[in-house]
């Protein structure tokens, strides 16, 4: 199957097995998309780019300076502990780059069941990209991704900097203070958007950081917003680990990207094989919230102790 080619034709020398890739693409949605008894009341799609380092030769590899390996650039898609997008890519690209296209597959598949489902996309500064957010804006989708830093957001965070030192100075515990504003890049962005600002001190001293997103103040305020639902977005690297140190993600050592891609899909089906086990066979258990590691690994007999 490694070894079929994409375009391969009846007189190829390996072609009796062939991956429909689009197949599996949908799968993946249809996966999530049956598990939910009813319409849920909003869909977050998590996005994230991670590294995966490779050692040989292989077809797409670069050196990834903030990496520092050589490697992919997969792009990992979320709901929930749902996986519902991996897509490998060569890393010598923008972590944003093909995203779009991806969240506009998935979220014409999800909406052909929820027509009027909300949905949110959530990433960090990476994906904050005018393209994405304009087309969510012109397709019912809110966005929350974290934002770079830069001098003009740091000069309108100041004041609220200056109340968090002093009340750090004041009690010696971290101290956090947010800000609510519009705000418009002076070359790429088309239009202001909202952004939150946390202007935080701590014993190491200051830690801002800024969210842009579509959402409205009346959905969600600032501290909500940052707190409450941007920095949810980290259980998604847990659900990354997963994959790939429990169910060999990691194992990209075949030449080509395409046959690469394939061990992928064979990971992430494996994955969504145990997030159904969990939902399905672990309810009420002490396995219930397991990881994929310590389902494959622990004794039979351990798990009927712990209700398994």
């Amino acid at each position: 199957m490694e070894l079929t080619p994409t375009d391969a034709k009846p007189d190829a020398r390996y072609k009796k097995i062939v991956m429909d890739e689009a197949a599996v693409d949908d799968l993946l949605v249809d996966l999530y998309v049956q598990s939910q008894p009813r319409q849920p009341k909003r869909i977050v799609l998590d996005l994230d780019a991670t590294d995966e380092p490779v050692h040989g030769e292989q077809e797409g590899r670069f050196f990834h300076g903030y990496y520092g390996c050589y490697c992919y650039l997969p792009l990992y898609i979320f709901i929930d502990e749902h996986l519902v997008c991996a897509r490998l890519r060569s890393s010598n690209i923008d972590a944003s780059a093909g995203a779009l296209e991806e969240v506009q597959r998935i979220i014409k598949r999800l909406r052909f069941t929820w027509p009027e489902v909300e949905i949110v996309l959530r990433a960090d500064s990476g994906f904050c990209r005018d393209e994405l957010m304009s087309w969510c804006e012109n397709n019912r989708v809110g966005y929350v991704f974290g934002l770079a830093r830069n001098e003009r957001l740091m000069k309108k965070l100041g004041k609220r900097m200056r109340e968090a030192k002093q009340e750090w100075n004041r009690t010696g515990k971290a101290a956090r203070r947010f800000l609510d504003f519009r705000y418009r890049t002076r070359e790429s962005w088309k239009r202001g958007r909202r952004v939150v600002g946390k202007a935080e001190y701590l014993d190491k001293g200051e830690n801002p950081r800024f969210v842009v997103t579509s959402l409205r103040i009346e959905e969600m305020e600032p501290r909500s917003l940052y707190e409450g639902f941007y920095c949810a977005r980290g259980d998604m690297e847990n659900r990354i680990k997963e994959q790939q140190l429990d169910l060999f993600a990691d194992r990209a050592s075949t030449h080509a990207l395409h046959s690469n891609q394939i061990r992928l899909y064979l990971s992430s089906i494996a994955y969504c094989v145990l997030v159904a086990l969990r939902r399905l066979a672990l309810a009420g258990t002490g396995m219930a919230q397991a990881q994929c590691g310590t389902i494959r690994l622990r004794p039979r007999s351990s798990r009927r102790r712990t209700g398994g």
